[in-house]
């Protein structure tokens, strides 16, 4: 079995199947996402998600507050449904195909991870016993961004005569809405104002402006058939039509080639005239050529990315999936991110979280550090909109970022879940600094990521308490959702602290390396760096003696606990069922909350009392989030509580290709996709990553014969292969000290070495 390669075969019309479908077979590149619709369309009153996006180009909705308090958003950016390029009709004599009518006699659906294609085959019967085979293949360019690529090939199996092919370009489409799901949008709204195609050289351009938020974009479409027939180009409404008619013999095939690209003004000078010569390139070239192209990239990629199991097939598979998400999700450049669903649905409006540097960038840090580096590049040209955001929520100084964002203005309407989780400061903080422990890239800490840290830091000393010889941090919300508004939660004084003593250290290390001039744009003096040392060193972490724990926040174990044996199975998320108050008042966790503090932050704790906490908070946690169980995974492989990091491992590799949350239909779950890679790395192979360099402590789980993977760091790759008994580490292209198991090992570079696993 090739894990690269994702098939699912028969034809089930079930509709939210085949919504969720529309999901898993979508294509991206990390600027544009397409849904992977069928092309002819489905029977009227059936829904579909009919959606293209482009990654960081997004309208403005109205935030309708019942109250006007001061500093509530009023407004917030939606990622935009752009254009619909994938409609074909097709005609044989007077039938129309359709999967919904007469017999589907085989229908299979692939995702290939190698080629970066999906393609769907069907054999249809018609209701007049036409049989027709339909190949279609689908890509997103990784090379050429913009161009997204269609071959829909259609064989002629017991039949000649007459067949028309009507390829759409529309440029009037809308979002997709759900009155009854708080995750998506709840209600249509009309972002476009498509101008008139234009028809140039046979390819048709649709300029199209967004007008509450000014944003322009343009898509263009060429159609090129493998057979010589009649071809007309019209132009209906805001909607460009191109139909081929041709006589098709028995057991001839013809096929269209349908290129299409997509520009706007946040990166494009002139979209129309860039739209027309990435379109010209790509049909120059030739579908062969970019699918080669895509091939070619993809070989790069999963050379420096794969997370390979050899023992379970199934798991394997799954968990190339979520990587190969994960890079066709992320921006590269510092306009745009990765939002919750990547760029395969509406769910959550597009916007970016916190997942992106807490649960997706360690994956990129390790493996593509130059993504990473766009990631952070996307945080650092959002902290102007970050100062103002810390403004209106009453700082003097510092950056405050917003929850949910496109270009760093706060998108989220309720606030105790939303603006106030201040952890998302910390979190973008770690990233930061992450990423200068994997590179040592001094360049970018100077020119970047340093007056992140700096303003980040300035945020805490404006919003803590000095409570005697303590910093503390009030009336905020840690990650878990279902409890808000409290006092000193664990995790965030955690990330607090991390943030507070690493702007100091950066100060320090810029400043030794005549690199200050973060520090001389801000005017940060040394006072103030040593300012926040000082907070940082103090950082009031909540300890409770009795249970040996550490509490959620300072309240959080006065409070009863969760009915959970008088909850219905299908009350679940508690979210949707029950006032965000009833959950409030109770001890129940939506996801890792303190265990992500345990992971994140784990020398901050004893083992000892780390297994207690992770005792405790089991109990309590519904993993109501899709961020929860791969956290959950991985403190269970540190504790050394293997069966239970498998068991949550399993939950979290399966989540998007198993619809266990039932709400695959609205975009895939990125954050649960890059903490499957950390999972597996971080959990089953213990890696960390510490200022004294690399370390490991893998173990094989149960079932599995060996996994291998490959990490970058300080410029040199380092394999890593896990089997029952031993592991072997081999340095690539220069050597490297790592430790194992709390050992120090010399890596020369190319000599595998081999070392002993310990014993659970």
């Amino acid at each position: 079995m090739n894990p690269l390669v994702y098939a699912m075969d028969g034809f089930n019309p079930d509709n939210r199947a085949l919504m969720t479908q529309e999901t898993i077979f979508h294509n991206a590149n990390g600027l544009i996402g397409i849904r992977s619709c069928f092309e002819e369309g489905y029977p009227e009153g059936m829904a579909s998600i009919r959606g293209t996006y482009i990654n960081g180009v997004y309208g403005i909705s109205e935030m309708k507050q019942a109250e006007k308090l001061y500093g509530f958003a009023e407004e917030k950016e939606t990622i935009v449904n752009v254009a619909d390029v994938q409609s074909i009709e097709v005609w044989f004599g007077g039938e129309r195909f359709t999967l919904f009518e007469g017999s589907v006699l085989n229908l299979s659906r692939v995702l290939d991870m190698e080629a970066g294609i999906t393609a769907r085959k069907a054999h249809w019967r018609s209701p007049e016993g036409k049989e027709v085979k339909v190949a279609v293949t689908r890509m997103a360019s990784f090379e050429r961004p913009e161009v997204f690529l269609l071959e829909y090939a259609l064989e002629a199996v017991n039949f000649s005569g007459p067949i028309r092919i009507v390829s759409k370009h529309i440029g009037d489409v809308v979002n997709y809405s759900n009155p009854d799901d708080p995750r998506v949008a709840s209600e249509s709204v009309k972002h476009l104002s498509p101008g008139v195609p234009e028809l140039l050289g046979g390819a048709s351009y649709i300029k199209t402006l967004i007008p509450r938020s000014g944003i322009s974009f343009c898509s263009g479409v060429k159609n090129v058939f493998s057979k010589p027939g009649d071809e007309t180009i019209e132009v209906s409404g805001t909607s460009a039509v191109h139909t081929f008619s041709c006589e098709l013999s028995e057991g001839e095939t013809v096929v269209l080639r349908k290129y299409c690209v997509f520009t706007d003004d946040r990166r494009h000078e002139d979209i129309e005239k860039s739209a027309i010569a990435i379109l010209s390139e790509a049909v120059d070239a030739g579908a062969e050529a970019l699918l080669l192209e895509q091939r070619t990239y993809l070989d790069s990629f999963w050379d420096r990315s794969m997370l390979k199991i050899e023992g379970d097939d199934s798991l394997s598979s799954s968990i190339c999936f979520n990587l190969y998400q994960l890079m066709a999700s992320a921006g590269r450049d510092q306009i745009s991110s990765i939002a919750a669903k990547g760029l395969s649905g509406e769910g959550y409006e597009g916007h970016y979280f916190w997942d992106a540097e807490m649960y997706i960038q360690p994956f990129f840090i390790l493996t593509n550090p130059e993504i990473a580096k766009s990631l952070i590049s996307y945080r650092y040209s959002c902290l102007g909109k970050a100062r103002k955001n810390a403004r209106i929520m009453g700082h003097k100084s510092g950056a405050l970022y917003p929850w949910r964002t496109i270009t760093g203005s706060e998108c989220s309407g309720y606030y105790p879940s939303g603006s106030a989780q201040y952890h998302i400061n910390g979190d973008i903080a770690y990233a930061v600094t992450s990423y200068y422990l994997a590179t040592k890239d001094l360049e970018t800490l100077a020119n970047m990521g340093a007056e992140i840290l700096y303003e980040t830091a300035r945020l805490w000393l404006d919003a803590g308490t000095w409570n005697g010889s303590r910093f503390e941090l009030h009336d905020m919300t840690g990650p878990d959702e279902y409890t808000c508004i409290v006092n000193n939660n664990y995790y965030t004084n955690l990330a607090a602290k991390h943030n507070l003593l690493w702007a100091e250290k950066a100060h320090k290390i810029l400043k030794e390396a005549g690199m200050g001039f973060a520090a001389e744009k801000i005017g940060l003096s040394d006072s103030e760096a040593q300012d926040f040392k000082t907070a940082g060193l103090a950082m009031y972490l909540p300890y409770d003696e009795k249970l040996g724990i550490n509490p959620q926040d300072d309240s959080f174990l006065t409070k009863k606990v969760w009915d959970f044996e008088g909850t219905p199975k299908d009350h679940y998320p508690l979210l949707l069922h029950y006032h965000p108050l009833h959950l409030y008042r109770h001890q129940v966790s939506k996801q890792a909350d303190t265990v992500l503090a345990h992971f994140i932050f784990q020398d901050a704790q004893s083992l000892d009392v780390i297994r207690r906490s992770f005792d405790y908070y089991e109990k309590i946690t519904t993993h109501d989030s899709s961020l929860s169980s791969c956290i959950f995974s991985i403190v269970a492989s540190t504790l050394g509580l293997r069966d239970k990091a498998f068991k949550y491992f399993g939950k979290s590799a399966y989540y998007d290709l198993f619809d266990t949350a039932g709400n695959t239909q609205d975009g895939i779950h990125t954050a649960n996709m890059g903490g499957v890679y950390m999972a597996a790395v971080y959990g089953f192979a213990g890696f960390r990553l510490k200022e004294d360099g690399v370390h490991f402590a893998p173990y094989l789980p149960e079932g599995w014969t060996r996994y291998s993977f490959k990490i970058q760091h300080e410029g040199c790759r380092i394999s890593v292969v896990v089997e029952k008994d031993a592991s072997v580490f081999t340095a690539l292209g220069k050597s490297k000290n790592i430790k194992v198991n709390g050992a120090e090992y010399a890596l020369e570079a190319g000599k595998p070495v081999s070392i002993p696993n310990l014993s659970n």
